[in-house]
């Protein structure tokens, strides 16, 4: 375990792996639920309409906007979530549909073109001298 800052609160704590501690990761899955509740009774509402409304921090709601938790109705009116790589208006995530396709496709080309085919190794006969190996055959001892 190592004890990490927790990138919400700045409290230190002990992490396996994650970067917020147990008490924020609370705060934020009710947090989640305020806020899509809301937009579920809103649509097309922008993010400060619903932070004002419901209280939740705006850096909280595009936390769970980057993270895939909750979907904007009309992205191209926020203007707020951004591609990573485009800069294309998103409803959810951190990228457009256009380039997780691109992305997927080239790591595919690459796992594909990285493990050519083996030719099939010889396995040595008993008896036999190898580079690598000797064995004698049962028997034959001196």
């Amino acid at each position: 375990m190592n004890i990490v800052q927790c990138k919400m609160c700045k409290k230190p704590f002990h992490s396996l792996g994650g970067k917020m501690c147990p008490d924020c990761l609370k705060q934020i899955d009710l947090d989640f639920i305020t806020v899509r509740d809301y937009i579920y009774e809103n649509h097309n509402t922008r993010i400060e309409k619903v932070s004002e409304e419901t209280g939740v921090e705006k850096s909280v709601i595009m936390y769970l906007l980057k993270e895939g938790r909750l979907t904007l109705d009309n992205p191209d009116s926020e203007g707020m979530l951004l591609c990573e790589l485009c800069k294309k208006p998103v409803a959810t995530g951190r990228m457009c549909a256009e380039c997780k396709e691109e992305i997927a496709s080239a790591m595919d080309k690459n796992v594909k073109g990285s493990n050519p085919p083996q030719p099939e190794k010889k396995i040595p006969q008993a008896g036999k001298r190898t580079a690598k190996m000797h064995t004698d055959i049962v028997g034959k001892r001196n």
